[in-house]
């Protein structure tokens, strides 16, 4: 599994610093939907499913949080921790997240709308969807 993750060009001066993101063009894919988590309470894991169709690429904008994926054959967990980096996860991909830090903020730029239809909540029926 190719673990792609970007780093996005940060513009900066003595004001600070400001990264703006374009759909196909920083990333790629067109931008449908955008959330962000936060407040996470320790200990808590989230996640747990794959999408059958969307791509997403992560974003921890403040704080830090780990991202374990998973193809099925293979799994890889990646630290996010710097506010000018991404994880891209294509579909087909299981994916949790978890060990947030107290002040993490998670973005997520999907490339599609909410349906609940392209979700794989249940690993044993993701884990038959990849063979």
């Amino acid at each position: 599994m190719q673990v792609i993750k970007y780093a996005f060009q940060q513009h900066g001066d003595e004001r600070g610093m400001l990264v703006a993101l374009e759909g196909h063009n920083d990333i790629p894919f067109e931008i449908k939907r955008v959330y962000y988590m936060y407040d996470t309470k320790e200990g808590v894991r989230r996640g747990f499913h794959a999408h059958k169709s969307l791509e997403q690429i992560l974003i921890c904008i403040h704080g830090s949080c780990k991202i374990l994926m998973d193809n099925g054959t293979e799994k890889k967990v990646v630290s996010l921790e710097k506010p000018y980096e991404g994880l891209y996860i294509s579909n087909s991909i299981w994916r949790e997240m978890y060990d947030f830090s107290p002040d993490a903020v998670l973005l997520v730029l999907a490339s599609d709308v909410y349906r609940e239809e392209d979700y794989i909540r249940d690993y044993d029926e993701f884990l038959k969807s990849v063979q």
